[in-house]
């Protein structure tokens, strides 16, 4: 059970880069892995409702099992590369989205790439049959019943490896067909004799690798769509053989047929039928590999049929194609394409259609998912749809702006990424989103932090620091989002001089800013007007947008870059860690080390961008710093297993900003390996609000709280040794107090857990009394991986509820995880 205290208010992640890891319910929520996770989405609330966390490596296959009934579905299937396959189950009564139970299917060797299920025997859900392909060259078959799950049998490939699985019933005697679709270019199909699956036949025609098979049933016949790397798909029909004698009327001489392959299947002892199977149609339309296929049945209403059978196709041309038979021929023919062209994408992976056909959506190489709405008034016509979006690897760090409006983020997939609170008109719910992506790199990124409301540092993987500075679009567009006053924001930042946006030049790292003036030379550009040796390597062209909804993926990609302004050198090798102090005029960084020479924290100024002091001390890579609330200290903690404290020489000068003179810090304070009471590597630390203590956190389990930073007495430990179970990754305290006077710590582990505790400053810690432990979040709630940052909103309340103030009930918690995810949790502070 989730705790009392805490609220998920906002979860932003993308799905796994894998070619069947989304799968759309006919209840209209869409399962997708990410990570080593499965998300339950909710696409026209654009939220993820709960995360099912089972499999301990990446999530590669989720489908829900097929009903025949047209119900909505109660049971989901997932496969990973921890050589699973989990089946995931609700109890009586539980919505959909409540699973609370999970059986494995273990016998894999390897990853395990393809599943579906189909429920057998009857339309209760007591016995649901599995299909499982891995990179063992296998293709398993399992019976699922009551909570148990038994392999019935192994379909062993050789040296070939099964790509996508599709189960479905025979029309007429619901025995179990299975279609597989492998690397030697063939559709095999196994028919259920005897509760074994024989393989009755190999459909040829495609000329290289089958990406995807799905069945699609009627009345009287199954449908089979195989897709693969000839850009090619295939339509397969397979029904009872005396319908075709019936159709042909016995003198049917002239007609032109397909070529008809015809197996036997026995439902019992007594009896046998004979199904045929002919090619349908080959549809021919994309450019690139097709890589996903799905089927949507007809839509009847009042007994008439609506609308036909459809079949919706993905490919790595970056489109989509929806196809559908003419009315009058019968002819399978393209009905509508929708996608992009051009861009910095490189193509869908997989494909699904909402269950009344009104919404479409794929999912991208770089995890990401492309939603598209038809239009009410034009059945023809399909627009782009907000929907979910997140980091596709390990997010590294996160930091709120001053004001607590957004979170900016960055990850090991080579962004940074914006996300802030939107205010619909017309609705009380406050939901988040991606509003922009300031960042598109070329190296992992590791680090960043504010130092203004609309201005940010970065670093990466390499030995610069960057500068960003938000450009005129999106301030005018962050206002209309999030519904705040534009003449507040230019207020606090001189709107008119900033550029209009950004885009990336040519085979470069920074973005270049693009002014007034620069879009009308671009759109001549454009025209064709005049031409340059350049234009071998265009450049992203950025094109202002005007929002009343958050932007979709094309968009965030190409017009909601933020221009570079400038960089900084100074650094030997790869940056770690970055902080700024709270008056914003400060900026340290520190980078990866293996010698004290290297392992030096370089001080910056925001108001000159020159390097102002070298701090030396640690003897290895500086892990996490943090500027006191008061911006009097500087604190680190290091690989080395020990912390140092700085202290500000001349603090009147920064507070007041009067002084042109820059502060200068000096050591006040450190512990050595003699001294430290920690004996691992300390990963975190953060201040206490009112910037009398400090607390760290380590590898070794520890969470340790030092000060009185405003008292002279040489600093020590002025709390128990608090033993979190695991290594604590990440720390944080609370920006206000708690009712009792105590402070609010949260503590991220490398298990992906989140726990809070309330830490009593008392003279007599031998007892261990000074902590108590508030709550923990459920597994649904925990990451899957290692925290790798906890960050508390600076202001008291929850963005956009209006609830702000000293006495307020709420705070934020936000959190980065190597999970890919982000999340923001509302915390009770009064429930503590």
């Amino acid at each position: 059970m989730a705790s009392p205290l805490v609220q998920t208010c906002y979860m932003s992640c993308c799905a796994n880069r894998t070619p069947n890891v989304l799968s759309w319910g006919r209840g209209g929520l869409i399962a997708f892995g990410t990570c080593n996770s499965v998300a339950l989405y909710e696409p026209k609330a654009v939220k993820v409702l709960s995360v099912l966390n089972g499999h301990s490596d990446r999530v590669n296959a989720v489908r829900w099992v097929h009903r025949y009934d047209c119900g909505p579905e109660t049971n989901l299937v997932s496969g990973g590369s921890d050589n699973h396959v989990i089946v995931w189950e609700t109890e009586n009564g539980q919505k959909p989205d409540m699973f609370t139970q999970r059986t494995r299917c273990v016998g894999h060797s390897a990853p395990v790439f393809a599943v579906d299920a189909v429920y057998v025997d009857n339309e209760n859900g007591s016995q649901i049959l599995i299909a499982s392909a891995a990179s063992d060259s296998t293709v398993k078959l399992w019976l699922y019943n009551n909570g148990q799950a038994n392999c019935l049998q192994t379909l062993s490939f050789g040296s070939g490896f099964v790509m996508d699985v599709s189960l479905a019933l025979l029309p007429g005697c619901r025995v179990p067909i299975l279609a597989c679709g492998g690397d030697d270019c063939h559709v095999h199909l196994f028919v259920q004799r005897d509760d074994q699956f024989e393989k009755v036949h190999s459909l040829p025609g495609h000329e290289d690798w089958v990406r995807g098979v799905q069945w699609a049933a009627t009345d009287r016949s199954i449908f089979l769509a195989s897709c693969a790397q000839d850009c090619l798909i295939r339509i397969w029909k397979v029904f009872p053989k005396e319908d075709a004698s019936a159709d042909d009327g016995g003198g049917g001489g002239d007609t032109i047929k397909m070529k008809e392959d015809v197996f036997e299947v026995k439902p019992n002892e007594d009896s046998s039928i004979a199904f045929a199977v002919a090619l349908e149609t080959v549809l021919a339309g994309h450019e690139n590999w097709v890589y996903g296929v799905h089927w949507h049945p007809p839509v009847v209403t009042g007994g008439t049929v609506c609308q036909p059978m459809c079949l919706l196709s993905a490919s790595m041309d970056k489109t989509m194609i929806l196809w559908g038979p003419e009315e009058v021929s019968g002819m399978w023919l393209e009905q509508v394409r929708v996608g992009e062209v051009g861009g910095n994408t490189l193509g869908f992976l997989g494909c699904q259609m909402s269950p009344d056909g009104s919404m479409i959506v794929a999912h991208a190489f770089h995890g990401a998912l492309h939603l598209w709405k038809q239009h009410q008034g034009d059945k023809g016509k399909w627009n782009p749809g907000v929907v979910i979006s997140g980091h596709f690897n390990a997010v590294q760090d996160l930091s709120w702006d001053p004001e607590g409006d957004f979170i900016v983020s960055v990850g090991s997939d080579q962004t940074t990424r914006l996300f802030t609170l939107w205010r619909r008109k017309g609705c009380a719910e406050v939901t988040w989103h991606e509003l922009s992506r300031p960042q598109i790199h070329g190296y992992d990124m590791q680090c960043l932090t504010m130092v203004g409301r609309f201005q940010f540092v970065s670093g990466a993987d390499e030995k610069v620091l960057r500068v960003f500075q938000a450009p005129r679009n999106f301030v005018e567009n962050f206002a209309s989002i999030v519904g705040v006053p534009l003449g507040d924001l230019m207020a606090s930042s001189d709107v008119s001089s900033l550029p209009e946006g950004a885009s990336t030049p040519a085979l470069g790292l920074s973005n270049k800013a693009v002014f007034q003036g620069d879009l009308a030379h671009q759109s001549q550009e454009e025209e064709g007007e005049f031409s340059s040796v350049s234009d071998q390597y265009p450049e992203s062209y950025f094109h202002p947008l005007t929002l009343t909804e958050p932007p979709p993926e094309d968009d965030l990609l190409q017009n909601t870059l933020w221009p570079e302004v400038q960089k900084l050198y100074g650094h030997g090798f790869e940056i770690f860690c970055l902080a700024s102090n709270s008056a914003r005029t400060v900026v340290a960084s520190a980078c990866k080390a293996s010698r004290a020479e290297h392992a030096a924290i370089l001080l910056w100024s925001t108001r000159t961008w020159r390097q102002l002091q070298t701090l030396m001390l640690h003897t290895l890579t500086v892990t996490q710093m943090a500027f006191s609330p008061d911006c009097r200290f500087l604190l680190a903690v290091s690989r080395d297993r020990t912390w140092s404290l700085w202290k500000q020489q001349d603090s009147a000068a920064t507070d007041s900003g009067a002084s042109g003179q820059e502060p200068t810090f000096s050591l006040c304070a450190h512990t050595s390996k003699d001294t430290s009471v920690h004996t691992r590597i300390i990963w975190s630390c953060d201040w206490s609000h009112d910037s009398k203590y400090f607390v760290t956190s380590s590898r070794d389990k520890k969470v340790i709280v030092w000060g009185d930073c405003s008292c002279t007495a040489p600093l020590g430990p002025c709390s128990s040794v608090l033993d979190v179970g695991d290594s604590c990754t990440a720390v944080s305290f609370c920006p206000i107090s708690c009712p009792d006077g105590s402070y609010l710590v949260a503590a991220g582990l490398e298990c992906g857990k989140i726990a809070l505790f309330k830490w009593r400053p008392l003279a007599d810690m031998s007892a261990g009394t000074d902590w108590s432990r508030c709550g923990e979040l459920d597994e649904s709630q925990s990451h899957a991986l290692s925290v790798k940052r906890l960050r508390w909103r600076p202001k008291v309340g929850r963005a956009g509820h209006r609830d702000e103030g000293a006495d307020g009930s709420w705070v934020q918690l936000a959190s980065a995880g190597a999970d890919h995810a982000v999340k923001i949790f509302n915390v009770n502070r009064l429930a503590v």
